[in-house]
């Protein structure tokens, strides 16, 4: 593993654990507050790095990185269904 991708995943995993209170709150008190103008571009901008990573062969990095876009999907998720 180069350290490239030991770098960038020990962030991803800081992301996810970051990103865990607020989907809890979500779906606890039925409420999206994460805007869309937030976590469509949010989403989308993950899956580009997740692919382009995977393409630098930094394959932990893109699976940990996969993780931080599922949370930010289920937020757009949230805020799509309870809708604040």
């Amino acid at each position: 593993m180069i350290w490239q991708d030991a770098v960038i995943t020990a962030a991803s995993i800081s992301f996810v654990v970051s990103l865990i209170p607020q989907v809890c709150h979500g779906f606890k008190d039925k409420v999206g507050v994460i805007k869309l103008q937030t976590s469509i571009p949010t989403v989308l901008g993950l899956l580009a790095m997740v692919f382009a990573m995977w393409t630098l062969d930094l394959y932990l990095s893109s699976i940990v990185t996969s993780l931080t876009a599922i949370m930010w999907i289920t937020l757009l998720i949230q805020r799509l269904i309870y809708k604040c």
